[in-house]
């Protein structure tokens, strides 16, 4: 049997989701439509205020059960003190689970040591695994040691299972909540078996066979169960050549799993190829927005961090970005060294010392252009490190172009400027030309290089590129200027 996207037909919405990395997404009228949106919302909100601030918490709850639960955790996510638990213990018991897999951690906290054991049980064994999990990993102690108290034994089993696999890790996002079948069972089985776990599971729309040993053996759709005969036997319908991942694949490894195949869901097994978890399409959004929220934060010179910006304290902030500032003023040192080494050129010729600024920035500015177009091709699975060659030749031949356009214009200003310069115009030119030579090869180079040594490609990034050539570009410049000019 041909092997399909075993979530093609359901999954088109989500094609190409890895694009999200280092990319910006514009919507057609994104700005009418917010303002049609926030008018409505405006009114509704500051009637559930009232409602909260008059305690009418029959009203309130009507209210709140209308909307998306992803709503009502924005409207309590604004709310402060008390009326967090207030207006969070207002919600039907089931909708108030819902709700808490989206509040930010520390309004779960808050709420956790705030409710009785008995509503956090009702909480805990409510959420699925994998956010329960999420919830519990920023806890701390004594909170993890309440929550999982209360929960019930086969889910307590089931968190301390996703909470051992290493961070990051398929096994770590993945949900066990999924849709089991065997392929002895018919149609008309399997749909009863779908009916009777549903209310538990993550997903239905695809489902795992396994045999009675938990392996998987194969994966079928609720839509192919559907088209089928109800006496149709799922061992004659299912696709046995089944894409999947193991508990310890990196999750950006997974997130292109998806991206590739655009899939809803995808089967997690262990290394005896036994049916562990899956992981959704949720979570992998997660994981993408995490990812390049990481990335960014490389290649702008700060240490990552998961919290947002406006939950991050002062102190928090500053301390990520002053490391990074420290190690790249520091490595400026040898920048410094190299002026020293030619301060008798600038004696000789003053006006080469105008010429800098110009130079290191179009070798940096030239060193980061590449090195975002690289990481993002290595993000998107578009250039592997077997790729180096072919990297390396390409942006060679692109720098010799741009650089012979740069040095053109730059050789034209100059004599705009300083009439009768023609040499040091020449000399000017040329190193402008070698430098973006440099800086381009070195921006294509080195983020492979990094991924090479296991490492993050961002870290390679603007800053580090630009401290590496701007120490180039002065060695260049001098020497073509000993050479011409001294």
């Amino acid at each position: 049997m041909p092997m399909p996207s075993h979530q093609a037909a359901l999954s088109r919405p989500v094609s190409g989701i890895a694009q999200l990395s280092l990319s910006v997404f514009v919507a057609p009228n994104l700005h009418q439509v917010k303002e049609e949106d926030e008018n409505m919302p405006a009114v509704l909100q500051k009637k559930l205020y009232e409602l909260l601030q008059t305690k009418q918490l029959k009203e309130l709850r009507e209210e709140l059960e209308e909307l998306n639960v992803v709503d009502v955790a924005e409207f309590i996510e604004e709310l402060e003190g008390d009326s967090i638990v207030i207006a969070f213990r207002a919600l039907h018991k089931d909708t108030a689970a819902e709700v808490f897999s989206y509040l930010p951690y520390e309004m779960q906290e808050h709420i956790v040591r705030s409710i009785t054991d008995q509503e956090i049980a009702h909480i805990i064994n409510e959420l699925f695994v994998d956010d329960a999990a999420d919830f519990l990993e920023e806890m701390p102690a004594n909170v993890v040691k309440r929550v999982l108290k209360n929960a019930a034994p086969e889910t307590r089993s089931l968190i301390n299972q996703i909470l051992q696999y290493p961070q990051d890790s398929a096994g770590s996002i993945m949900t066990a909540e999924f849709v089991g079948l065997k392929k002895t069972m018919t149609v008309r089985e399997a749909f009863e078996r779908i009916r009777r776990d549903a209310v538990d599971r993550e997903t239905v729309y695809t489902c795992y066979v396994m045999d009675e040993n938990r392996r998987l053996e194969g994966v079928i759709t609720v839509r192919e169960l559907f088209l089928a005969d109800e006496d149709t036997l799922i061992a004659d319908i299912m696709h046995t050549n089944v894409i999947y991942a193991r508990t310890t694949d990196d999750q950006e490894a997974v997130a292109h799993l998806f991206a590739k195949y655009d899939f809803i869901s995808l089967p997690v097994v262990d290394q005896e190829n036994r049916l562990v978890g899956i992981v959704t399409v949720d979570d992998v959004v997660a994981v993408i927005t995490q990812e390049a929220t990481e990335d960014f934060q490389l290649m702008a010179a700060t240490s990552p961090t998961e919290r947002p910006y406006l939950k991050s304290s002062v102190w928090e902030l500053a301390k990520n970005r002053v490391i990074w500032l420290a190690i790249l003023m520091l490595s400026a040192t040898f920048t410094g060294l190299i002026l020293q080494r030619y301060e008798e050129a600038f004696v000789a010729l003053p006006l080469l010392v105008s010429f800098i600024p110009m130079l290191t920035d179009t070798g940096g500015n030239a060193g980061s252009q590449t090195s975002t177009l690289v990481i993002r091709g290595m993000a998107l699975d578009e250039i592997s490190p077997s790729d180096i060659g072919k990297v390396v030749w390409k942006e060679f031949r692109i720098s010799l172009i741009v650089g012979a356009v740069l040095a053109a214009l730059n050789y034209a200003r100059i004599l705009l400027m300083h009439p009768g310069e023609y040499l040091v115009a020449l000399t000017v030119s040329l190193a402008l030309m070698t430098t973006v030579v440099i800086a381009k090869t070195v921006g294509g180079l080195l983020p492979i290089i990094a991924r090479i040594l296991k490492a993050d490609p961002a870290i390679m990034a603007s800053p580090v590129i630009t401290t590496i050539v701007d120490a180039g570009a002065l060695i260049v410049y001098f020497k073509i200027v000993e050479a011409m000019l001294l």
